[in-house]
């Protein structure tokens, strides 16, 4: 099934479909899973959102304001804004494009999974009582750990501004909030975190985002940690693999259904 298109907030532009029913059966409540994509990642999302639709689940994947198809400018704000932007506004309703067929819904249980610098914005919107729990794989939990390494934050820069042009539309200045420590960074915000909440799946040999950052980070919350010997960085597919798939369902089993 071809997935819908919407925009959440005059800014946020995102694909979605609503769960598919088997015959004869209800769902007793509503569940919402939103997948929060990596830096790079393409806008391509139908096998995803088509795998978690046949869950039963309704499922979102959205653009970053200021990438791609979503208005705004990029690390403006720190972007787990725009993942709670899209669930406050799903009870008060959204239309697809250009059709405008209304949809609202009233989740019982709302998951937000992302992968690298989603996994990022998973991790810090699992503040939200609004969130049930949360996945991340590879996530970036201190950039400045990233600003160290060689993909440093301004080869980063360069390469999203040289390589992907439009598609991210950011400052400079906007960029360098992300060496300070503190800016859309969850080891800020440490002492603020549900770590029941929080799943988090890294690789010892992830070339790309350290694991070390993310071992201290679930130490220090007790978030749940799958670490792997080997897979290298996370991407997108892993949400549907079976390996993963069971893991993860197997976390939000506990979680309101």
């Amino acid at each position: 099934m071809h997935p819908y298109r919407t925009r959440f907030k005059k800014y946020i532009v995102a694909e979605f479909l609503p769960p598919r029913q088997a015959r004869g059966k209800r769902h007793k409540q509503d569940r919402v899973i939103i997948f929060c994509p990596g830096l790079h990642g393409g806008p391509s999302s139908a096998p995803l959102l088509d795998f978690y639709s046949k869950k039963g689940f309704w499922a979102f994947k959205f653009r970053y304001r200021g990438t791609w198809e979503s208005g705004g400018k990029f690390l403006r704000y720190s972007h787990e804004k725009d993942v709670l932007d899209i669930i406050s506004q799903l009870p008060k309703g959204f239309v697809t494009i250009p059709d405008h067929k209304r949809f609202a819904v009233r989740p019982k249980a709302v998951y937000v999974c992302g992968v690298s610098f989603g996994g990022t914005a998973a991790i810090l919107a699992s503040r939200s009582g609004k969130v049930t729990k949360i996945i991340a794989l590879s996530a970036v939990i201190d950039w400045r750990d990233q600003a160290q390494r060689g993909h440093t934050l301004d080869w980063s820069r360069r390469f999203t501004r040289e390589g992907f042009g439009d598609a991210y539309r950011f400052s400079d200045r906007d960029w360098q909030k992300l060496s300070n420590g503190k800016f859309y960074s969850p080891i800020a915000e440490v002492d603020r975190m549900e770590g029941k909440k929080i799943l988090l799946i890294h690789t010892k040999d992830d070339d790309v985002v350290r694991p070390r950052p993310t071992v201290k980070f679930a130490k220090k919350t007790g978030a749940k940690l799958i670490l792997l010997k080997r897979g290298g960085h996370g991407s997108s597919s892993w949400f549907t693999k079976p390996q993963f798939y069971t893991k993860i369902a197997k976390f939000l089993k506990n979680g309101p259904q």
